[in-house]
Formats: C-alpha cells, sequence, structure tokens
C-alpha cells in the first residue's frame, strides 16, 4: 500500500490515506508521450493558406518573346520566382489531429497517477469547500500548503471553485471524472480531495481489469 498524506483546508495534516500498490504501474511510458503530443496536435488550427500559382491572379501572356532580350525565359507571370507570383509547396488548410487508441489513453493516464503517487505528489484534502467566488480564497489555500502551482481535483465542479482558480495562473481545477492526462503532467503537485481519489481509484481500477 502506498500512503497519501490528508491535510484540511488549513493545511494541517489529518493523517493518511492507502492506496492499493497493484493499481499502480510502471509501463507506459510511451503511451503518455503519444496522448500529450496527439493533445498537442489537436490543438492545432491548422488554417494557414497559400496560393499556388494556379490560384495567383493574372493572364496566361509570356512577358516577353522566348529569345534575342537578354533576358532569361519566361512563361507567366504566376511562377513562383517572380515577387507577387504563387508559393511554391505552401501550406493548405489541413487537420492535424492524431488517433490515440482508448487501450493506449487508458494506460497513460493510469502511467501518470502513478508517478504522481509514488512520487508524493499528490496531497489528500479532507473536504474543499469555497463559500464565495473569491481568487482570495483559493489563493490563500494554496499558501496554506505551502505551494505557488498545483492542479485541484474535486468530484464536482462548482461554479465558485472554477471562479475562484481562473485569475490564478498557475493553478486550474478539473472533475476527477474528466481529468486528463496532461493536466496531471502539467501541474508539480495536485491536490485531490478523499472523494475525487474514490472516483480516481474507481477509473484505475476499471483499467486495471482490461487485459493490457
Amino acid at each position: 500500500m502506498s500512503k497519501l498524506s490528508v491535510y484540511d483546508m488549513t493545511g494541517a495534516a489529518r493523517g493518511e490515506l492507502e492506496f492499493p500498490e497493484e493499481l499502480l504501474t510502471r509501463k507506459g511510458r510511451q503511451a503518455v508521450h503519444d496522448v500529450v503530443v496527439a493533445g498537442q496536435a489537436a490543438k492545432r488550427a491548422g488554417t494557414a493558406s497559400t496560393l499556388g500559382k494556379g490560384v495567383v491572379s493574372g493572364s496566361g501572356k509570356k512577358p516577353w518573346r522566348q529569345k534575342g532580350t537578354g533576358q532569361a525565359r519566361a512563361g507567366y507571370k504566376q511562377s513562383p520566382v517572380w515577387r507577387g507570383g504563387g508559393v511554391a509547396h505552401g501550406p493548405h488548410p489541413r487537420s492535424y489531429e492524431k488517433k490515440v487508441p482508448q487501450k493506449v489513453a487508458r494506460l497513460a493516464f493510469r502511467r501518470a497517477v502513478s508517478d504522481l503517487v509514488r512520487e508524493g505528489r499528490i496531497r489528500v484534502l479532507e473536504t474543499l469547500t469555497v463559500a464565495e467566488p473569491r481568487t482570495k480564497v483559493a489563493a490563500g489555500l494554496i499558501k496554506s500548503l505551502g505551494l505557488d502551482s498545483a492542479l485541484i481535483v474535486v468530484d464536482r465542479l462548482d461554479r465558485n471553485l472554477v471562479c475562484a482558480v481562473r485569475n490564478l495562473p498557475r493553478v486550474e481545477a478539473a472533475a476527477a471524472r474528466d481529468v486528463s492526462t496532461t493536466q496531471l503532467l502539467r501541474y508539480p503537485v495536485a491536490l485531490v480531495t478523499r472523494s475525487a481519489m474514490e472516483v480516481l481509484r474507481a477509473r484505475i481500477e476499471g483499467d486495471a481489469g482490461r487485459k493490457a
């Protein structure tokens, strides 16, 4: 059993929470890489577009006669070697999406959680209650735990928590059932409520139950 430290909202220690060692894995390093690359690729707009020589406006008239002028031969004004001409081999709208098999994505998530547990980078919160949507409340919580950057994982997001963290540049809140591998990797520490920890455990148990 791996033991995780439990704290209250003031930063005081409230014991430990055991996490089954058999749910952790050391496999999936490549899976984590594939998931992160796919996530970053999905953010690319892919809207870059250039005009080729067949699209640039202009006539098909030969600029000058073939021989006798002392100039290089030229057949059309839209040539890519001319100023105002078309672009040779330029980018065109495309999708950068990369497909990741569900099996790979599940393994990557399990590996990300496993690394957080083994490295002691998960801090369990007994409860998390944000009474009002103020940045000061979230900043005080992070400061009380001696942190300046963290991912807050709860079993269910509420408006007060979302509003309290949105102005903190190095803090993010996520629901346990939706938190992604990339989010777990982005922050040095994850603050997870006890109830959210049960959701994460259920997700991993479901993955571990499938044949890898």
